[in-house]
């Protein structure tokens, strides 16, 4: 009836959460009182080798649930790897599924939890233009997500992301029916974390609640056709906010202690919160443009191999999507400049004015990013002059991403930020 009408409804939702020392000892317990009897802990070798899935696969049997590991998850996970782990699960008879380690074996799980209940494959369900944006018609098992690091947020999200290998690109799904049943975080787990893990997975922190806050405001999107199918990414909105700034303020005073110093118990703490704060805010406001620009750049990136991670080609997603985040943020800064301002305050514990004006902000993330031995440029990854073009156009593939952007992202503008950022 108006179609010009913007919307005045946003949306807000997390899972249920279980949060402090110790807190994995408590997983058996909740298995058994959602009344699961045969549990799949999905998780990768690297993982595996600290003890933890083991450590959550006795709990679980401990207390009369069925329960096996499967080790078989690849860091940044492909559709190939995907499949793998679904055959396994079609295998296996599980009434529900547990996820220990990063955002990789969270967003495996996920999508195990969507192809063992559902028809279909894997792109059917990834978002369009990319796939189908097919929705699950039926409901998932439970799934209890522990993430292993401080930055993935993927324990509180509708999100599942996938490296679509013969496209050479990073693709999501996103539904409610993906968000886990219960988040379950214990900052002890993240103290073995190498410095370049937890380096990257800050920054993924980091990089949501930015993009979150700097978001389009929820009431100057359109409403949606559909009440029913509002995107979950609905743009900064109140309730968001404030999570992002709490978000901020931690990472700006821990995280490089964190990374220098790991065995500080308070910094892993608070990176621990600021990762749940920052989860809980971009899976409701949503990420934008560093996040678009990130998947082609994981997608595309020949050869690269990161420290303290697998000896294997690839960019880790807290490294790509901060790659692009000072000349993303530079530009973003005439939407929002208090905001931009503000941001900047929060993560520096100094003050800006309009003075300051765009450079603020960018300025702090350069800061950030040199000290805790982030790279800082495209060419760090490989890339040059001649792969802008398919950079710009794997980012503009990315939909859900650009329609919170909070200008307008025209293509010159998207070659322009990449450029800059090599």
């Amino acid at each position: 009836m108006y179609p010009s009408r913007n919307d005045e409804v946003f949306t807000w939702a997390a899972p249920p959460l279980k949060f402090g020392p110790g807190a994995i000892d408590e997983v058996g317990a909740e298995a058994a009182g959602m009344g699961l009897q045969r549990v799949l802990v999905l998780t990768d070798p690297r993982v595996r080798e600290t003890g933890v899935p083991d450590r959550v696969r006795d709990g679980v049997q401990q207390v009369g649930v069925k329960c096996e590991v499967h080790e078989g998850v690849v860091v940044e996970p492909t559709d190939e790897s995907i499949a793998e782990a679904v055959a396994f699960a079609r295998a296996g008879s599980w009434d529900g599924y547990i996820a220990v380690g990063g955002g990789s074996a969270i967003d495996t799980a996920k999508a195990v939890d969507l192809l063992t209940t559902n028809d279909g494959d894997l792109l059917e369900y990834v978002a369009p233009p990319i796939g189908g944006g097919r929705r699950p018609e039926r409901p998932l098992v439970p799934l209890i997500a522990i993430p292993t690091t401080a930055g993935t947020g993927s324990e509180s999200t509708t999100i599942c992301v996938v490296d679509l290998v013969s496209q050479r690109l990073k693709a999501g799904i996103s539904h409610p029916r993906l968000r886990p049943t219960l988040a379950v975080v214990d900052p002890l787990i993240t103290v073995p974390l190498p410095p370049e893990v937890t380096a990257s997975s800050g920054m993924d922190v980091l990089m949501h609640a930015l993009e979150s806050y700097t978001a389009i405001r929820y009431d100057t999107k359109p409403a949606p056709d559909d009440v029913l199918r509002r995107p979950a990414f609905c743009g900064s909105n109140p309730i968001s906010d404030v999570w992002c700034e709490h978000a901020l303020r931690l990472v700006g005073r821990h995280l490089r202690t964190a990374v220098h110093n790991g065995r500080d118990v308070d910094a892993r703490f608070q990176m621990a919160l600021a990762s749940t704060y920052a989860g809980t805010g971009f899976g409701n406001a949503g990420t934008h443009l560093p996040h678009a620009s990130a998947y082609p750049i994981a997608g595309m990136a020949d050869g690269y191999r990161a420290e303290g991670y697998p000896e294997m080609p690839m960019v880790p997603h807290g490294q790509a999507v901060s790659a692009t985040g000072p000349a993303v943020f530079g530009w973003t800064y005439p939407a929002f400049p208090d905001r931009h301002l503000r941001a900047a305050e929060l993560l520096s514990g100094q003050t800006f004015t309009r003075v300051d004006g765009a450079a603020a902000l960018p300025h702090v993330l350069r800061e950030l990013m040199a000290d805790i031995g982030i790279p800082r440029s495209l060419r760090a990854f490989g890339f040059t002059e001649d792969d802008v073009p398919a950079l710009a156009d794997g980012a503009q593939k990315q939909t859900r991403q650009l329609a919170v952007v909070p200008r307008a992202v025209t293509r010159d503008a998207l070659e322009r930020i990449l450029r800059s950022s090599l």
